[in-house]
């Protein structure tokens, strides 16, 4: 390791200690306001260098001794990078469940305080923290959860997305296929999925900017409602469907799915939905089973942690990003589904797809970094970029998944489990349900 005086001296018994405890380097170099700099091996041959340009960086970092007070320093901009985020983080997941001990707690505290950074009260969090009120997942509270992630700026996902606006993860026949014909591949293996046939109704929970509804009405003749939490997603969905000229086939609500009143419908979908239910995934499931006729199939959709480890309240994805979400096992979410009395038919684990699906957004906004700023200010911009690096290399690690589950509706009784499953006739070989002719020309 190396110091060049200053600030970074102070550090240097620290750095040591845990370096040597660690086995080997840390992942990047550390540069503090008043220029000095610690870091591994030789000054200057470390390729990243985070640079804390305030002592409010270390007051944050002091004041939440955990994710969220690095993840504030950076969203504030008092912390910044010098050098690649992707291979900081991917380094840096050497250090989980690294132990701190109370030695170097308390000696980092001392030197916090030494240097001015221990700040009563602490420095506020940005202005793009989320600050949800209310009973958790109420309808009001949910709703405002919602709004904090989706409605910022349609044209600010659009640069991101790419022309399918699909914020879910897409279906690659290979890693070379362009992101807009992944995501139109996905969209069509829900509607195989789901065997969608001519005037049929379809509910589409979570329904976006409308491209599912759309592309089920357009290619395969069905009868769709989807409801959204999102002003903006839903004004956008309903230009969308109306320039596609399917305005009598696809009707967008703001609506809570929980209020939706007019099934049964023969099929339902929900992508990238139940994430949000939090803790309340057995009650979600419950209201599905209602909302579809005996024997009708639902897609369920969604993100699982693939690690036995409880999730903490306090983590830069749910103060900044999806406020009140929440990830569960897989064995979690299917104990949910089969609890409602809907019938386990298929699930397929999607993980490899979604990191290449994030690789391309994270490339997407880093080609139009200038005007995402414009458009939805530097903070929010910094944490996008920070949350879908931290995304695509977990799910490259495998510490998360995305499954599609397929469920076959109940008949509808008092009873909490159904002694009678109807058949949805599916077939007896499981097909592939990517279709080779599927062009990106299909989606609406």
């Amino acid at each position: 390791m190396y110091s060049t005086g200053g600030v970074a001296d102070r550090f240097v018994p620290l750095w040591s200690r845990v370096e040597g405890r660690l086995g080997g380097p840390l992942p990047a170099a550390l540069r503090f306001w008043d220029g000095s700099e610690i870091g591994p091996g030789e000054e200057g041959s470390c390729p990243d260098v985070i640079v804390l340009r305030s002592k409010r960086a270390l007051s944050y970092a002091a004041s939440r001794p955990d994710q969220l007070g690095i993840a504030r320093a950076f969203v504030a901009g008092d912390l910044v990078l010098e050098g690649s985020i992707e291979r900081v983080m991917a380094a840096g997941a050497r250090l989980y469940g690294f132990d701190f001990t109370l030695q170097d707690k308390l000696e980092a505290v001392k030197l916090a305080a030494g240097l001015g950074a221990i700040k009563i009260p602490p420095p506020k969090p940005p202005e793009v923290e989320a600050k949800p009120k209310g009973r958790l997942h109420s309808l009001r509270r949910d709703s405002e959860s919602i709004q904090h992630h989706y409605d910022v700026s349609n044209d600010f996902y659009r640069l991101i997305l790419g022309p399918t606006m699909v914020y879910s993860c897409a279906y690659f026949d290979s890693p070379d296929d362009s992101l807009e014909e992944a995501q139109t591949r996905k969209l069509d293996v829900v509607c195989q999925k789901l065997r969608l046939e001519p005037g049929e109704r379809l509910l589409d929970i979570g329904c976006g900017w409308g491209s599912m509804a759309i592309h089920a009405a357009a290619n395969y003749g069905v009868d769709v409602v989807g409801v959204t939490l999102s002003v903006a997603q839903a004004e956008r969905a309903r230009e969308r469907v109306a320039e596609a000229g399917l305005a009598d086939k696809v009707e967008i609500r703001i609506q809570d799915y929980r209020e939706v009143s007019d099934g049964p419908y023969d099929k339902l979908c929900s992508i990238g939905m139940f994430e949000h239910t939090g803790s309340d995934i057995d009650h979600y499931f419950e209201a599905t089973a209602k909302l579809g006729r005996p024997g009708g199939l639902a897609l369920h959709h969604g993100i699982c942690r693939q690690h036995s480890d409880e999730e903490s309240p306090n983590t830069f994805i749910t103060h900044y990003v999806f406020p009140d979400g929440l990830l569960h096992r897989a064995a979690r979410v299917i104990a949910g589904l089969e609890r409602s009395g809907q019938e386990l038919r298929d699930v397929e684990n999607l993980r490899e797809h979604y990191a290449l699906t994030l690789r391309h957004w994270v490339q997407n906004l880093a080609d139009n970094q200038e005007a995402a700023i414009a458009e939805v200010g530097a903070e929010r911009e910094r944490v996008w970029r920070l949350y879908m690096t931290a995304s695509f290399l977990a799910f490259e690690r495998g510490d998360i998944g995305v499954n599609q589950i397929l469920g076959v509706i109940p008949e509808h009784q008092t009873e909490r489990v159904a002694l009678y499953r109807p058949s949805p006739e599916l077939p007896l070989a499981r097909p592939s349900f990517a279709r080779e002719e599927v062009s990106v020309d299909q989606v609406g």
